[in-house]
């Protein structure tokens, strides 16, 4: 995610939370859905391999809204940001694919954290891509990453069992 007051919304997908949002069990994933445009596609017609990171994107931003820590993290002046992304592509998603991203937040460590998401083709559930996505958390007017102790730790804490 990107430093700094990002707006809600930055991206014009249609994101659907998954229908058992409100049933989910601790350390389920949060899901989103995302149907395949033509703008997505390459040259061949599969998702192109860029685009792959913008739905894992979308997909966080569902996580820490859901979560409710979006404001939290907008008022104390905090950022959610990358430091790595280890990203393995299984098989090609095409147009009109209907894609779940599963995400989920497996580990916190003292400055980082790692968000685990899988995209799945929502008809026929085969593996699409998955990734590791390593996280730290910054401050507008502070170098380097925070520590995720005090409210900062339990509100990432809170995303593990979203």
């Amino acid at each position: 995610m990107h430093a700094g007051i990002i707006p809600k919304t930055w991206i014009n997908f249609k994101v659907k939370i998954a229908k058992n949002f409100h049933t989910r069990e601790k350390n389920m994933a949060q899901a989103t859905e995302i149907k395949v445009r033509g703008y997505h596609l390459d040259l061949y017609g599969h998702v192109n391999n860029a685009r792959y990171l913008e739905f894992l994107e979308e997909a966080r931003w569902a996580l820490v809204d859901e979560s409710g820590g979006l404001e939290w993290f907008t008022q104390e002046k905090l950022a959610l940001v990358i430091s790595r992304i280890d990203i393995r592509y299984k098989r090609p998603a095409t147009m009109g694919d209907v894609l779940r991203i599963e995400t989920r937040m497996v580990h916190l460590s003292d400055k980082e954290g790692i968000i685990h998401q899988r995209i799945v083709r929502a008809d026929n559930e085969k593996l699409v891509a998955e990734a590791d996505v390593t996280i730290a958390v910054i401050h507008a007017n502070t170098p380097g990453a925070m520590p995720l102790d005090g409210e900062l730790g339990r509100r990432l804490q809170e995303m593990m069992n979203v």
